[in-house]
Order: structure tokens, then sequence, then C-alpha cells
């Protein structure tokens, strides 16, 4: 995978500027649908339903949402059905949210991470696949409790 959507509020938007960059860099083909200009900033209630409504068509399989703590963005994207947002303020809950949970949004808070640790946080995202590097047993679980949720999911979404 190497074409992400990332986005921000105001807040994140320096942040989000930078991990952009990191990102493009390593050869990421990086869709920007939240703030591009501080004149005119979205708020995270409007940036995160713009990407959520990418992963749920398919056109994205991960994204990238950068506020003030990252949890704004969390709240909002986890409305919508398919989508899996988690905060994370380090590589580790970076590694585990995708490896554990199949997390396919991850946000940031641009008043919390610094601009090292952000690059560092996605790029741990963005390489850890679902139930990388964990024992046989685990895996089976977890790829079992991904199904239940789905269908949990699916009774609330009717």
């Amino acid at each position: 995978m190497k074409k992400i959507l990332i986005g921000s509020d105001k807040s994140g938007f320096p942040l989000k500027e930078v991990i952009k960059e990191h990102l493009s860099e390593r050869g990421y083909e990086v869709c920007d649908c939240g703030t591009t200009d501080l004149e005119e900033p979205m708020g995270f209630f409007i940036v995160a339903p713009n990407a959520a409504q990418k992963i749920q068509n398919k056109e994205f399989e991960r994204a990238i949402l950068i506020c003030g703590t990252g949890m704004g963005m969390a709240v909002v994207a986890n409305k919508y059905q398919g989508v899996y947002a988690a905060v994370c303020e380090n590589t580790y809950a970076a590694e585990k949210c995708r490896a554990i949970n199949d997390a396919n949004v991850l946000t940031l808070g641009g008043w919390i991470t610094g601009e090292v640790a952000g690059c560092a946080i996605a790029d741990k995202f963005l390489e850890t696949g679902f139930t990388e590097n964990l024992e046989e047993w685990r895996q089976d679980f977890l790829r079992n409790a991904r199904e239940k949720v789905k269908e949990i999911e699916a009774s609330i979404y009717r």
C-alpha cells in the first residue's frame, strides 16, 4: 500500500504537513482531505467524515487524521461503519492498534505529538499488518474477534 489519506484541522496542521512530507519522501502517494490553508481551516467534524467516507468506499485502505488531541478525529471517524480509528501517542500503540485491532485510521494530537515521534508513529502504523508478529493462537483468536466485531457492527448499522 503506497497510497495514504491524510487530513487535519487547524490544530493538527503543522504536524500533518511534516508527516505528509515525510511520507511523500518515502514514496507514498499522499492525498490531503483536510485543512490546506490556515486562512480557511476545516473543523475536525468536517475532516473526519471526509476521510471516513473514503475509507468506507474503499478509495483508501488507511488514513491519518490529526487534530489537537487526536480524540475528536477518532470520535467522529468511529461513527462510520467499517472505520476503526485509534488515537496513538507512541509507536508501540501504533503497532498494536494494527496488529491486534486492525485499525485503519490513525489519529494523532498536534498539541501532544512532536514531529519526529509523529513520523515514527505514522511509519509503524503503515508498516504493521493485522496479527503481525503474534503467536498463532493469538492470530486465530484475533481473526475470530474481528469477525465478531463486524457482526456487532452490522447489527447496529442495519
